[in-house]
């Protein structure tokens, strides 16, 4: 049977795109809003020779709003890129050189410091080709093109993204996390590396890929990490967080007293209660290294002392010391969702050193805690179910 007759499109068309509608929107409401703000502001002041929004920036709006976590989007890249190519193309022009030779010149050129500089930003080429071809207004500027319109641009833009991104949930900038650090500062592997893969695994990949890529190495171990989790709930089966969370959790509010706090851990021998409103929506997680730090913990002598001294109420209207546990709770917290896969859980508890993760439900309200030890249990009976079905009937 013959191929479709419009077959060889697939080869030729990307794939559907999974972004979701709402970010799409999202994206596209946000440099509309950002260009405009930014066109308005540096036209009140002005504008150097006229010039009010410089073309590039609409490319470096989609990496802004599109691809926030791209290292081609980072603050630096956006204003060191821009800037550094536009100084670079009004050099070129100044050489007396032909637009035809100081255009593809200045655009290479770009390229050679945006790398030097670790500033690779796509638009600076644009850019630079820019500040040579734009004609005798910007010819005119010289060197002060680099400074007006195009940084003046550029640090408004990033301005906007700075907003938009963390207003929407976007982490801007997109700082470097990883997830196989080890917490504890030891040479050791964190767990999950000692059998999967390691951050030297990934680095001997990347120097044999050797190209530039669109994503930091820190979320591409990120979804490497994802995706083995994924693939073992597909091997495995999956066990949710609601099926082993605890329900009968002893929990805390923002103005419960210290001395009341420490009693409860005491009296249920935990190490951790979870803090929350009248909502029941979590607000912080207090635990015993919450209670010690304020204690003092650097200064072993006397520690018991300062411990009594810390839950002892002043009976001032007004103190320094800490009274209640909103006061010395954390803030913020990693929750899971009741029906979160418990594997998603590991990397947070084994390399991220989490040993309390409070559960949700749909409406965001507590449902429930998961512990190391209510992990590491589901984990082996799980795994011990899926090798008794795979045992020969005897």
């Amino acid at each position: 049977m013959s191929a479709p007759r419009f077959a060889w499109l697939t080869a030729v068309l990307p794939p559907p795109n999974s972004v979701a509608r709402q970010e799409q929107w999202r994206a596209s409401v946000a440099a509309f809003i950002a260009l405009g703000l930014t066109g308005a502001l540096c036209s009140a002041t002005g504008g150097a020779a006229g010039l009010w929004l410089i073309a590039p920036m609409g490319a470096s709006a989609v990496l802004l709003f599109c691809l926030p976590a791209s290292p081609l989007a980072q603050p630096w890249a956006v204003i060191g890129g821009n800037v550094v190519s536009a100084l670079v193309g009004v050099a070129c022009i100044k050489t007396g050189l032909t637009p035809a030779v100081a255009a593809p010149l200045a655009g290479g050129m770009a390229i050679v410091a945006m790398f030097a500089l670790r500033c690779l930003h796509p638009p600076g080429g644009a850019m630079a080709l820019t500040a040579v071809l734009a004609g005798p207004a910007v010819h005119k500027l010289g060197f002060g093109f680099a400074l007006t319109p195009v940084a003046l641009n550029c640090v408004l833009m990033v301005g906007a993204a700075l907003a938009v991104n963390q207003l929407t949930g976007h982490r801007y900038p997109h700082r470097q996390q990883s997830t196989m650090q080890n917490v504890h500062d030891t040479a050791d592997a964190v767990p999950t590396a000692r059998l999967g893969f390691r951050r030297d695994d990934l680095d001997a990949v990347l120097a044999r890929y050797g190209e530039v890529l669109d994503v930091s190495r820190d979320d591409l171990e990120g979804i490497i990490l994802a995706t083995e989790t994924a693939a073992y709930g597909r091997r495995f089966g999956v066990i949710r967080c609601g099926q082993i969370m605890s329900t009968d959790v002893v929990t805390l509010e923002f103005g419960t007293a210290l001395a009341d706090a420490w009693g409860l851990m005491q009296h249920h021998q935990v190490h951790a209660l979870p803090v929350l409103n009248r909502a029941r929506w979590v607000i912080g997680i207090v635990t015993q290294a919450d209670f010690l730090r304020h204690s003092d913990l650097d200064v072993y002598s006397g520690l018991g002392g300062r411990l009594r001294a810390l839950l002892q109420r002043s009976g001032l209207t007004h103190s320094d010391k800490p009274e209640v546990v909103g006061q010395i709770m954390t803030a913020r917290v990693a929750t899971a969702h009741v029906h979160t896969p418990i594997v998603e859980l590991v990397p947070l508890m084994a390399n991220a050193g989490l040993h309390h993760i409070p559960v949700v439900d749909d409406d965001d309200r507590f449902a429930g805690i998961v512990t190391q030890s209510d992990l590491v249990a589901a984990l082996y009976q799980g795994r011990l179910a899926e090798l008794a079905e795979l045992a020969p009937a005897a």
